[in-house]
């Protein structure tokens, strides 16, 4: 690919017309798919391994809404989607591996970005810049910087900007904090989230070619450039600080927002992380069990306990929240709400119609629909996103002091306006990544 970021944008604000491409399987479109005619939405999914499949089934319970692309720098990855998509939604979009030239199709009204993280920002940025509404999975951002930068851009080119916290429009999470507004556990003061899982090894990588079916040097876009190597595709890319983020924000961002949510909060005042990694020898360079603690104004305060490889016990659900206060405590997560007194006393629970996977890379279920339903709702009606990057921004960024307090190995004391450190230099190296040259994101 011989056309960076700058190349791009320079060619798109120049007015370059909308490429089309061929090899489109789908129902007959009829008359106007223009959205303001009829407010048909037409969506476009990158990155299409395992996440994708819950966006491609959202978007899909959507009448008036289609996808005219599937997108990822993988053959192999778009040949299974393509027929996954045959099978799960009766059609195969178009296919493109270059999501810039996606950008260009102005028949595009959303994408939806479920690539590796250090996509994620840029990509959301060059899709605002090109007009068109954004979806992204969370972390919005790879770091602290690209989280400011993100939230610069949506109010720059006004399009709507959602992260894929899903649990935002689950009805009994809604619930749940309807009623802790309305005081049903007392003044609450704690926010426990954690997450179980028992990831094997990476093992240590080997440099071989690369395959020949990726585009390596797309994949890579932002980041500095490494040699492919036989372990980081097309999934362990999570656990390498060039281009994931760890299991603080690969799951840690889900409950870790909803603790914020149900606290009020935004940024801490001070975090805390202790932790390590105490298993397998190998590629891995993050830490795989953490515990994280942020302090809040008004004496509030939220624990993110991570355990990677190595599972929770006694015996707990695979990953959830619980939210105590001075009247008794509310347990969550995407599947339902209880609520106790201060005795431990269960008083009464709900649960969601449609159950949603929890522990898988997919995550598949109705809270899926949901979420994307209000996406397009915020697109037609301009109704409130219930996750607008504007907050969902401070749930990542709390992510991101996670692992700068780690890396840092002292407690760190927090800019509650802007969210930067104000007592360790050391920390504040971690603020903003390197990028491979013309590829930084700029608004």
């Amino acid at each position: 690919m011989s056309t960076n970021r700058r190349e791009f944008i320079k060619k798109t604000t120049a007015g370059t017309a909308a490429i089309t491409l061929g090899g489109l399987v789908m129902p007959n479109l009829g008359n106007a798919r223009v959205l303001g005619a009829n407010d048909h939405i037409n969506c476009a999914v990158i990155g299409v391994r395992s996440r994708a499949k819950a966006h491609v089934k959202a978007i899909h319970a959507d009448s008036n809404a289609l996808i005219l692309y599937n997108c990822d720098v993988d053959d192999r990855i778009i040949e299974e989607h393509n027929a996954w998509c045959q099978e799960n939604i009766g059609y195969v979009p178009k296919v493109e591996k270059d999501f810039r030239k996606i950008l260009e199709d102005k028949d595009v009204d959303a994408v939806f970005i479920a690539t590796p993280e250090h996509w994620h920002a840029p990509m959301a940025i060059m899709a605002l810049q090109a007009g068109k509404h954004v979806y992204v999975e969370k972390p919005c951002s790879h770091n602290a910087h690209e989280n400011q930068l993100l939230v610069q851009a949506q109010k720059k080119y006004g399009k709507k900007v959602q992260m894929g916290n899903q649990q935002r429009s689950a009805r009994t999470s809604i619930m749940a904090i309807e009623d802790i507004r309305n005081g049903i556990i007392g003044d609450v003061y704690k926010g426990e989230a954690y997450y179980s899982n028992n990831r094997g090894s990476i093992g240590k990588g080997n440099k071989i070619p690369v395959p020949k079916s990726l585009d390596w040097e797309l994949w890579q876009g932002p980041a500095p450039r490494e040699s492919y190597r036989d372990n980081i595709h097309p999934y362990n890319w999570h656990w390498f600080r060039t281009w994931g983020t760890g299991e603080v924000h690969n799951n840690g961002t889900h409950e870790i927002d909803i603790c914020r949510w149900a606290l009020g909060v935004d940024l801490p005042e001070t975090v805390t992380s202790f932790g390590g990694k105490y298993t397998y020898d190998d590629d891995w360079e993050f830490v795989d069990n953490q515990q994280v603690t942020y302090a809040f104004p008004g004496n509030k305060f939220i624990t993110w306990t991570g355990h990677s490889r190595g599972v929770l016990k006694p015996t707990r659900p695979g990953r959830g929240i619980t939210i105590y206060g001075s009247k008794g405590s509310i347990q969550l997560d995407r599947n339902f709400y209880k609520l106790f007194d201060l005795q431990g006393n269960p008083i009464k629970a709900e649960y969601e119609k449609s159950a949603s996977a929890t522990t898988n890379t997919q995550g598949i279920g109705g809270l899926d629909v949901d979420h994307v339903g209000n996406f397009f709702a915020a697109i037609r009606k301009d109704q409130s996103l219930h996750a607008d990057i504007n907050d969902a921004s401070f749930s990542t960024m709390l992510c991101h002091l996670g692992n700068m307090a780690q890396d840092a190995g002292e407690m760190l004391k927090i800019d509650t306006t802007t969210g930067k450190v104000l007592n360790s230099e050391k920390a504040m190296k971690n603020w903003k990544r390197e990028y491979e040259n013309g590829w930084e994101p700029k608004i």
